[in-house]
């Protein structure tokens, strides 16, 4: 199984068959940003209604099982994620709604500070709240994954240790390999990995500045990652953006929140900006990953965890048997 963690593409059939030609069986997709609970089903609705009109080749999934199924039929197995908590619209009862509709996935802060904490862009990080000490509970209870890439270090620190569960970083990259404050660093990464959770490395070229300008440098990255969290600990979350246009990377940045400039994971004025990889643009070219790998040496089993296999024992644990005790299926 080739899993990629997290994408912010706005998908249509091109788009999935774009994945798809890469080898990706399994994406987490995000259903939105900033939007509240309303506009969240809609957005799910949405989700839904693009799997429904392309069933040939895509299908909504909602465990590990679902993306095998989906592989085996020929589909590419899209999960419901959210890059923010902004869905729950501040009532703890919405973790287990949403996650009866099918969303697998959410993040629990998005660039700056909301009721459960605070974000990697805050100058200073409040920690988790109250309110999302019960979140994490509820995530953990409902089978949904916690995920920790735009939250702030303290907050994610307190997220790791509240969690009953593993959770994840779906998408960046080690903070010591590459200075960014969207990169984790390993007082964060060690705790979380401990617990059972992985990374999902992110090609996205801001955050890899330079270490994907070719397939030697973003394979020693990897290489560098398993050295410094385990084998077992790291994935693979592109974080593509497949066209995006400029207006939809605004609203990604601001939201509503802001009539500020806000750069994102940009570089600051003064900061030459980073380079697109020719040899990787997408979901597309996935394949290309493998290959790298291989040829830095790591072998078949080390590949095939990398590329997919740790996403899914993780998503077995977290998803899986959490639904399956919830069911009843396990005394």
């Amino acid at each position: 199984m080739n899993v990629d963690s997290l994408i912010c593409s706005r998908l249509d059939r091109r788009g999935i068959e774009e994945i798809r030609a890469g080898g990706v069986d399994a994406v987490t997709v995000t259903c939105g940003f900033w939007e509240d609970a309303i506009e969240s089903l809609d957005a799910v609705v949405s989700w839904r209604e693009l799997a429904e009109a392309n069933s040939d080749i895509a299908q909504i999934v909602a465990s590990a099982a679902d993306m095998r199924e989906a592989r085996a039929a020929g589909r590419l197995g899209i999960v419901l994620g959210f890059q923010n908590s902004s869905f729950l619209q501040g009532r703890l009862g919405f973790v287990e709604v949403f996650a009866d509709l099918g969303v697998r996935v959410a993040q629990l802060t998005y660039n700056i500070q909301n009721d459960i904490g605070g974000s990697c862009y805050d100058p200073h990080d409040s920690g988790l709240s109250r309110f999302g000490a019960e979140v994490v509970g509820e995530m953990n209870r409902t089978g949904m994954v916690i995920d920790l890439s735009h939250v702030g270090n303290r907050t994610s620190l307190d997220a790791v240790h509240a969690s009953s569960m593993p959770v994840a970083v779906t998408h960046a990259n080690i903070f010591e390999l590459v200075e960014h404050p969207r990169n984790k660093p390993l007082e964060v990464l060690r705790p979380l990995v401990e617990r059972g959770g992985v990374i999902g490395l992110t090609t996205y070229h801001n955050l890899t500045r330079g270490r994907i300008a070719t397939p030697e440098l973003w394979s020693e990255m990897v290489a560098r990652s398993i050295d410094l969290l385990g084998l077992t600990a790291v994935g693979i979350g592109t974080d593509a953006n497949q066209r995006g246009t400029d207006e939809y990377r605004e609203w990604m940045r601001r939201g509503r929140w802001s009539r500020q400039p806000q750069l994102g994971a940009s570089p600051p004025p003064g900061v030459a900006p980073s380079e697109r990889p020719d040899w990787f643009s997408g979901p597309q070219d996935f394949g290309r990953l493998g290959a790298a790998l291989e040829a830095r040496g790591l072998g078949r089993e080390e590949r095939e965890l990398v590329l997919g296999g740790n996403w899914m024992n993780f998503y077995t644990r977290v998803i899986d048997d959490v639904r399956e005790r919830q069911m009843g299926g396990v005394a």
